[in-house]
């Protein structure tokens, strides 16, 4: 018997699923080996990779969406799972073993009440400035509430308003994603699900809606600019260079 060249061959094991060994044995040599590409350059990594830096790395004309999409049903079932967050790929524990990790996992100091209220208008109104976080929550934001969010990381400076007095745009991270298990900001709960968790007041005023989040975290939206070298300089951002004698 002729053996096609281009299906990597494949012996079915006892009590494996039909569909999974049918998928598994028409990848091709190419996909097979993009798989294997993709599944070191994510393990690896300390931090979620995104498909842009694997399309950098990877050989030209490889289809990465496939290759990800193999890897993933690949670690479904595993005590490892390949995981989405926002545009970027990392492995995270299996969610039903997360327990497991409780032993050894670090303590981190709450978060307060009011911090936690910055988070959230941060990651639903986003872009946001400062006066305008301040104007959603109708309290004063305290400097250090807002360092203490840029500490964690979750949240980030994202360019400048352009209106008087060009006022700093806060937004969330992919951190916050990965942080939160989340794949997207659209997957943040809606008014329904904040409801059920008692996080809203089932008495809300008929005209209340919970904003829609942004769709690309990353892209600046018309009104706003990127932070230059001497604005990160003035945030403390980016330290200046010595000149030189």
């Amino acid at each position: 018997m002729t053996e096609n060249s281009n299906v990597v061959p494949f012996v079915a094991t006892e009590g494996e699923n039909e569909q999974e060994n049918e998928a598994r044995m028409t990848l091709s040599p190419h996909l097979v080996e993009a798989k294997r590409m993709v599944e070191a350059i994510i393990f690896a990594s300390s931090e979620p990779v995104p498909e842009k830096a694997l399309t950098e790395r990877l050989p030209e004309g490889t289809n990465i969406a496939e290759a990800l999409e193999a890897l993933r049903h690949d670690y479904e079932k595993r005590g490892v799972n390949l995981v989405q967050v926002e545009n970027s790929w990392a492995f995270r524990t299996a969610s039903d073993l997360s327990f497991l990790m409780n032993r050894n996992a670090v303590q981190q100091r709450k978060l307060s009440r009011a911090a936690l209220e910055m988070l959230a208008v941060i990651a639903y109104h986003q872009p946001v400035t400062r006066a305008e976080i301040e104007e959603i929550r109708g309290v004063e934001t305290s400097k250090g509430t807002l360092d203490i969010l840029l500490e964690t990381g979750w949240v980030k400076m994202r360019g400048r308003r352009r209106t008087p007095g060009r006022p700093v745009t806060y937004g969330t991270s992919t951190e916050f994603l990965d942080h939160f298990g989340l794949a997207e900001l659209r997957d943040l709960p809606g008014i329904d699900e904040l409801k059920g968790a008692g996080l809203l007041s089932a008495r809300m005023p008929s005209n209340f809606a919970v904003p829609q989040p942004m769709t690309d975290p990353d892209e600046l939206t018309e009104d706003e600019d990127p932070l230059t070298d001497i604005d990160l300089e003035e945030l403390g951002l980016l330290t200046p260079l010595a000149e030189d004698d």
